[in-house]
């Protein structure tokens, strides 16, 4: 197994990476992109852009979907502060929040005095589909996926909103999926391939016959004849900001009272504080089957953006990457499903370019990004320090159960 020279990203990854003949990812290569782009012009491009949009007639000038984190408090302090447009906010509520993420989202609404929907889909339909889809492709997340990306959709067409702004074009900050230069607008297309990756309503409904498609009222997408009628695009804010993951959670923090949370599975805590299920048992799925998990995009993410060496990175990635995630135990009592059955589900799913079978039955590593054993995590807690932010969270508001 090759890793790119600069990052920690491995050639396996599960969304594909280009590499160039000096063993860079496209990761990499988009961040050096960064590095060079003038900001203050596509700043002003951006200015112009919104005075279109401001005072439009419309109840709402755009949507704003948002999770409830870091960066949802950031975009709607831009759009609503210092652009002055009048937005909606759209969640969709993938049902897997902890406390800390409900009062997160509430403080939004409460610091920027703005309308919000929050649509909660049926949880039984929810639970089902998990399970679906675990044994399908090994992630339980495919439903949060499609949710997020078709309700703030739905909403626009409804209330005739031509404008959703995104922050940053997450696909292009960890893979390299685009270039800063094509100025990449969200699409139906990136819409189906990378957050759906490819599985559609109509196979879902297929696959399961007991659900009607009323049950998935909120992932059936809009016509092209709707999304024209109304002239819906969807813009990423990173494309004309430089978007600073640590500098902007601290001005979060200390502007608007933002709380982080910390994981079993990585050291950063300002990430994916809305879903336990991201940062933990399907980012655990996600290391079971490729050998690697959210603590390599959050390594990956901080070595391009100058915060760590790659050493550096290796060790935190020894720390944590094959660490048992703290929800592991609630998705168990939610799905009605025993860690020995999720180990079944997933032993063929595992890549064998990078994990092996024991005699014993267990499996074991047969690839590292430190082969030689030659980097010790001696230090880790002090690049922890470096990193991460004061604690600012409750014991209870840390509880792993699942708030609907």
């Amino acid at each position: 197994m090759e890793y790119c020279k600069k990052c920690v990203y491995p050639k396996n990854t599960a969304v594909k990476l280009d590499w160039d003949d000096e063993g860079v990812c496209s990761g990499c290569r988009y961040f050096e992109e960064l590095d060079r782009a003038d900001w203050k012009e596509r700043r002003l491009i951006l200015d112009r852009l919104l005075d279109r949009y401001r005072n439009s007639g419309n109840t709402y000038d755009c949507i704003i979907p948002v999770s409830g984190g870091k960066d949802s408090h950031y975009q709607t302090y831009l759009i609503k502060e210092v652009y002055g447009l009048n937005p909606l906010l759209v969640t969709f509520n993938h049902i897997c929040s902890p406390l800390l993420g409900i009062k997160n989202m509430a403080n939004i609404v409460e610091k920027f005095k703005v309308d919000h929907i929050r649509y909660t889909p049926n949880p039984e339909v929810i639970r089902k589909l998990m399970k679906y889809t675990l044994k399908k492709m090994g992630d339980a997340c495919w439903f949060c996926q499609t949710g997020v990306v078709t309700v703030p959709i739905q909403i626009a067409v409804r209330y005739r909103i031509p404008l959703i702004v995104w922050g940053e074009h997450g696909w292009s900050h960890l893979f390299g999926k685009s270039k800063l230069s094509e100025t990449v607008k969200f699409s139906t297309e990136e819409r189906t391939k990378l957050f759906m990756r490819g599985l559609s309503v109509d196979q879902v409904l297929k696959d399961n016959p007991e659900f009607e498609r009323r049950d998935l009222s909120w992932a059936i997408y809009p016509s092209e004849e709707e999304i024209q009628k109304v002239g819906i695009s969807g813009i990423y804010l990173g494309n004309y900001l430089r978007w600073n993951q640590k500098e902007i959670t601290e001005f979060v923090i200390k502007n608007f009272g933002f709380k982080t949370r910390p994981k079993a599975r990585t050291y950063n805590t300002y990430a994916d504080v809305d879903c336990h299920l991201c940062s933990g048992t399907n980012d655990y799925l996600k290391y079971l089957k490729y050998g690697y998990g959210r603590a390599t995009d959050h390594v990956s993410q901080d070595i391009r953006e100058g915060r760590i060496t790659r050493q550096e990175g290796i060790k935190l990635l020894k720390k944590y990457e094959h660490v048992r995630p703290e929800d592991l135990d609630t998705f168990f009592k939610e799905m009605d499903l025993t860690e020995e059955e999720l180990m079944k589900i997933v032993e063929p799913m595992r890549d064998p370019n990078v994990w092996q079978k024991q005699a014993d039955g267990s499996w074991a590593k047969k690839v590292s990004i430190d082969p030689d054993n030659l980097v010790d995590i001696s230090g880790v807690e002090e690049i922890e320090k470096r990193l991460n932010f004061v604690k600012n969270w409750a014991p209870e508001e840390l509880d792993p159960r699942w708030h609907f």
